[in-house]
């Protein structure tokens, strides 16, 4: 969210794209109470709400079809795959049949034993190879410490860590060890606020001016919609992206911050509303605030009471208003690039990571800590359709139309990324923040799902995405018959590249 100083000139700065259509459709929101919408046999009604979008969008960008026009593509108009497909992903995310947990793991080699391993011992070949890999790529990238979770389609789990929680202190990084999740927090944020729209408390095309507080130090333009918030298509320009706030952040790091310091540092819009795509935490601080004067709560009572405690998440917490529910692992940046570069504590004393300022600056943008156990159950969670049910899911997953292409290889819509991995069609949020860095991935269609969460925000956490979905989701072999060759025919289609994986600060 800040810059980090790592030899690359800070947070990357999104491209300003200009969008060829319209950026918000007038939505109509279901009034019935979230909470009776539980079943996730409800996904099929979620996906046929932005069926053949999100299909699109997952699987489409594999083969490139990236590109385009805003306004070209929207549900039900000519997507490559079409309905049929589309009601295929939703039935393999709902998963009518479990596919086994351990299906990928590697078969005996031809001169292994003939004995057949047990499930226990096939279970524990594969958390080695799971351990080993993420011991191996965390010393690679010089990562000082990763904890990560996974949860296999029959429900259970694994979880790995490496490295050292607090260097100094000598202390290792451990399951119960949290972290920062940076942006990631915007996947509650948006969850509370489509909540409020299926609830009929709020709808999407509503003017977001309407319900913001009186007295902020910037002037919301009355065509910027909640919808264009949660989608970045507001024009507003992003307060961490600000050269001056990180001065004024770190000069006093244990200080606690207000959306009206925060907003202080906006600066003037980028675009007009609904013209352009511009990812800013600015809109998700004003989301967070939209939600506090609607329901009358803060913002961490909102998602405590929906969220946290109903899934029994005790190892997440919203860090700007509650106290530390584990052992916080401390934040760590990098001058320059280099593996030898020594770290910096950025750990204030205050039991905030990274540290104060900066945490109660981001509000409804950045504020929350969790563990990769709690992150991975609330990704399968919120993506498989338990949180929001079917109509709140299908208002999640029904804006990718509006961004795809924005953003090479990346769909964003309200609070959420599709694109692919590995060739894997995949549904999350990364984040950044300084001395944080992370990601959580489900993948609605195999039912794996996965999150990584580490204490640096110089290397790129995908990296370790793809390296555990190489081990539980391992590409097919092709079987080499006499006298054929083993590579591929001219008519086989090349298997996609893997999509980036941007890190949203």
């Amino acid at each position: 969210m800040t810059s980090e100083g790592d030899g690359r000139g800070g947070v990357p700065r999104y491209r300003r794209i200009n969008m060829a259509g319209p950026v918000s459709r007038r939505t109509a929101a279901r009034r019935r109470p979230v909470a009776s919408l539980r079943s996730r046999s409800g996904i099929a009604v979620a996906t046929a709400l932005g069926a053949s979008l999100v299909v699109g969008g997952w699987l489409g960008l594999s083969s490139g079809a990236s590109g385009g026009s805003a306004g070209s593509a929207g549900p039900g108009s000519g997507s490559a795959f079409g309905a049929a497909s589309a009601l295929a992903a939703a039935s393999a995310t709902v998963g009518v049949s479990s596919p086994p947990s351990l299906g990928a793991l590697p078969s005996p080699s031809p001169s292994a034993s003939a004995s057949v391993p047990s499930a226990a011992e096939a279970r524990a070949l594969l958390d080695a190879r799971l351990q080993g890999t993420l011991d191996r790529v965390r010393v690679k990238l010089g990562i000082p410490g990763v904890s990560v979770s996974i949860l296999f389609p029959d429900g259970s789990s694994w979880t790995g860590v490496s490295g050292a929680a607090d260097i100094a202190g000598r202390v290792p990084v451990s399951a119960e060890t949290a972290f920062a999740i940076a942006s990631m927090s915007k996947t509650f944020t948006s969850a509370e606020i489509l909540s409020l729209v299926a609830e009929g408390r709020l709808r999407l095309t509503d003017p977001a001016a309407r319900y913001l507080p009186a007295g902020l130090p910037i002037t919301i333009d009355r065509r910027i919609t909640i919808a264009m918030l949660l989608d970045h298509t507001s024009g507003l320009a992003d307060y961490f992206l600000n050269p001056k706030i990180d001065v004024a952040l770190q000069r006093v790091p244990t200080r606690r911050w207000t959306a009206v310091d925060a907003l202080r540092f906006v600066g003037k819009a980028l675009s007009k509303p609904g013209a352009a795509w511009h990812y800013s935490n600015t809109n998700y601080l004003l989301l967070g605030l939209i939600a506090e004067r609607i329901t009358g709560r803060s913002l961490a009572a909102e998602i405590r009471s929906r969220f946290l405690d109903p899934l029994a998440l005790g190892d997440a917490w919203y860090q700007a208003a509650e106290d530390p529910r584990e052992p916080l692992a401390h934040g760590y940046r990098f001058v320059g690039t280099k593996l030898t570069a020594k770290p910096i504590d950025l750990a204030d004393g205050s039991g905030v990571a990274p540290f104060r300022s900066v945490v109660t600056a981001a509000g409804g943008a950045g504020s929350i800590a969790a563990t990769s156990g709690d992150l991975v159950r609330w990704g399968r969670a919120l993506y498989g359709g338990d949180v929001l049910g079917p109509v709140g899911t299908g208002l999640l997953l029904s804006d990718f139309t509006k961004t795809t292409g924005y953003l090479p290889g990346v769909s964003y819509g309200f609070g959420v990324q599709a694109l692919t991995i590995e060739g894997h069609a995949s549904l999350g949020h990364s984040g950044r923040l300084l001395g944080f860095r992370g990601a959580v991935r489900h993948f609605p269609i195999e039912r794996f799902t996965i999150a990584v969460l580490t204490n640096q925000s110089r290397a790129d956490p995908g990296a370790i995405v793809r390296a555990m979905l190489r081990i539980v989701l391992p590409p097919p072999v092709v079987p080499v018959t006499p006298g054929s060759s083993a590579a591929p025919s001219a008519s086989t289609p090349p298997r996609p590249s893997p999509s980036p994986l941007p890190d949203l600060p």
